[in-house]
């Protein structure tokens, strides 16, 4: 038995992407809450936005602020604001280009990178419990089938 081809006129395919969006509503709402609680572990009243601007700085720094405006598809303004906001707390700092004198290189500090590994540690439904049972195949599927939805790669047939 074959499946039918996968297309939008083929009405499993398309019930299939609904019950699919369904899913990255729930997860999206899931991961909001933990990216909320996390920010107020790292500092108290921290909001979502800024520790999501926190971790792009961890994961890709040192990074200018107009390639983190860029990274995050946000307002120069607004991130410019979280920055100093960042700066203030001591979860970042602000060095000089050296490719170019008059921009900025942010990096997290030692203080923030250990903070956010505190924040991280501390959310007791993290995602490392949720997928304690999962066989590491399954977890790198997944990875690779997101990563092909999120940047519209084809990931290989099944078979």
């Amino acid at each position: 038995m074959t499946d039918q081809p996968q297309s939008a006129s083929n009405p499993d395919w398309q019930d299939a992407v609904r019950e699919l969006e369904s899913e990255f509503g729930e997860l999206s709402a899931r991961m909001r809450q933990v990216m909320a609680a996390r920010a107020d572990r790292l500092q108290p009243c921290m909001l979502p936005g800024t520790y999501k601007v926190f971790t792009t700085i961890v994961k890709h720094g040192p990074i200018t602020p107009s390639a983190l405006a860029e990274t995050l598809v946000a307002d120069k303004g607004q991130v410019s604001r979280t920055v100093r906001e960042l700066e203030r707390s001591g979860l970042i700092e602000r060095t000089a280009d050296p490719a170019d004198g008059r921009s900025a290189r942010l990096t997290a500090t030692p203080n923030g990178v250990e903070r956010l590994a505190a924040a991280r540690s501390a959310d007791p439904h993290a995602l490392q419990d949720r997928l304690a049972d999962w066989d590491v195949s399954d977890i790198r599927t997944l990875t690779r089938l997101l990563r092909a939805a999120s940047t519209r790669e084809s990931p290989p047939r099944s078979a």
